[in-house]
């Protein structure tokens, strides 16, 4: 009987050559994948590629125009691609023009910024300067801006706005039972109240009992307007009863 002897060093070789060469061209494809991973990043890091160019600006806007988004926008800096443009950094530049109270930015691909603007909404003149809307909010709006809307004018120290505003709807309900309306409210540094009324009435309440004074006033109007005068002022602050004073043509008005 012949005895065969096997040599299996060539298939041993064989074998590691085929897995040597296997993980040779899965190292090339990771390294091509990288490669091309890196080379998208760097094209969408890229301003030239996909620059953000258009700026849509919604929104229901009475006192502001989609130029003047625009406008706050391009202030900053000129506008970065789609991929790298950081939205926080235009929603504070929007967030500062005077009349935005509340706004959303987003891009749209692949060019757009979409900007959402809600407007403040005038209630009040404040100290002359500024504006107060209806929560209370002192914001830098122009008072020419919305002169036709007659508006009231209110006066008090730093920190007192949403007290005034409180006050001045109250006031108003009481009033508006003689067909009255408030020209100007104002509350100062001692905590003194005075009204100015749109025919001219300048009405003393003090410090203290404002809206019983107010409502003594009521009570009184009648009776104090059935004589036939032009009233210039009336002071309540008493206990009972008022003072009051009369217009007199060509005579200085009394402070």
């Amino acid at each position: 009987m012949t005895n065969l002897k096997v040599n299996s060093a060539p298939m041993d070789g064989c074998i590691s050559k085929q897995h040597w060469g296997g993980l040779l061209f899965l190292v090339v494809v990771i390294l091509g994948i990288l490669h091309l991973l890196l080379q998208v990043i760097h094209w969408m890091g890229d301003e030239k590629q996909l620059p953000l160019s258009k700026i849509v600006t919604q929104g229901d806007l009475l006192y502001m125009t989609p130029q003047d988004v625009r406008e706050s926008v391009n202030q900053i800096a000129p506008l970065q691609s789609f991929m790298v443009q950081d939205v926080d950094v235009i929603h504070h530049a929007i967030l500062k023009l005077p009349w935005v109270s509340n706004a959303s930015v987003r891009k749209q691909w692949p060019d757009t910024l979409k900007v959402h603007v809600t407007e403040y909404q005038p209630e009040a003149i404040w100290n002359d300067e500024q504006l107060l809307d209806v929560n209370a909010t002192v914001f830098e709006g122009s008072p020419q801006k919305v002169k036709a809307l007659n508006l009231v004018s209110l006066h008090g120290p730093e920190g007192s706005e949403e007290e005034v505003l409180n006050v001045l709807r109250e006031m108003q309900k009481i009033l508006a039972l003689k067909n009255l309306d408030i020209a100007d409210l104002s509350l100062n540094d001692r905590r003194s109240w005075r009204i100015l009324t749109r025919n001219g009435i300048r009405i003393e309440l003090g410090r203290e009992s404002k809206n019983e004074r107010l409502e003594r006033f009521i009570n009184l109007f009648k009776e104090i307007n059935s004589l036939g005068k032009d009233i210039q002022y009336v002071d309540l602050r008493y206990d009972i009863g008022a003072a009051v004073g009369w217009k007199v043509s060509d005579a200085p008005i009394e402070e």
